[in-house]
């Protein structure tokens, strides 16, 4: 990639849990890991600033806890924690391609990630560190899409980048409801939805 080619110096990756799985039903598959993380470095390293929100449906999602008999909320802290086991695997893996990686959490865990304070995310990708941010935004309740553009807004990102199965995002989830609509379709140069972030400065694709 050349410089020229490149059109957002500083972006915000949302990547699905999901993204994570490869071929298999549940987890994390080493060898879609390692592709995932080859395609980041690979980009980064045109120099690009990159942070990252990952999801953890690959593990357990809050939404689906009813058939456990557990509550929303605890239920949505428990898929949390599943963003943090998809961060540390992602970091490690992008540390061993040879990216440096910090992972900054929403909810105090200091012992395995820093907390979330934009300055410090904002300085690190300044330093050419890859910023991944995991844990939601630390609340129940909100999805890690709503995480993505807060943090997008907060680093002041000048894309948000969604990487997951849907072509955008929608006011259900369209695999179960054909009849949902997405609130932003990436149309044209991607710029006409912008005013879906509060008229700031990122603007929605999908690839």
């Amino acid at each position: 990639m050349k410089d020229n080619d490149i059109r957002f110096r500083r972006i915000v990756l949302k990547l699905s849990g999901e993204a994570m799985m490869g071929n298999k039903s549940y987890g994390i598959d080493p060898v879609q890991l390692k592709a995932v993380a080859g395609g980041i470095k690979e980009v980064h390293s045109a120099g690009v600033e990159i942070s990252i929100v990952i999801g953890g449906g690959n593990i357990f999602r809050g939404l689906h806890s009813s058939g456990y008999g557990i509550g929303r909320a605890p239920a949505d802290h428990m898929g949390m924690l599943a963003t943090i086991i998809n961060a540390l695997a992602l970091g490690e893996t992008l540390n061993n391609l040879g990216s440096e990686t910090r992972i900054m959490s929403a909810i105090d865990m200091h012992k395995i990630a820093e907390p979330f304070i934009r300055k410090r995310a904002i300085s690190h990708l300044k330093k050419g560190r890859i910023v991944i941010f995991g844990a939601g935004t630390g609340n129940p309740f909100f999805s890690s899409d709503t995480a993505a553009a807060l943090r997008a807004m907060e680093v002041e990102a000048e894309v948000l980048l969604k990487a997951t199965k849907v072509d955008g995002v929608y006011e259900s989830d369209p695999e179960k409801d054909p009849l949902s609509k997405p609130f932003v379709r990436p149309e044209g140069d991607g710029h006409d939805g912008g005013n879906s972030c509060d008229g700031s400065k990122p603007t929605y694709h999908s690839f």
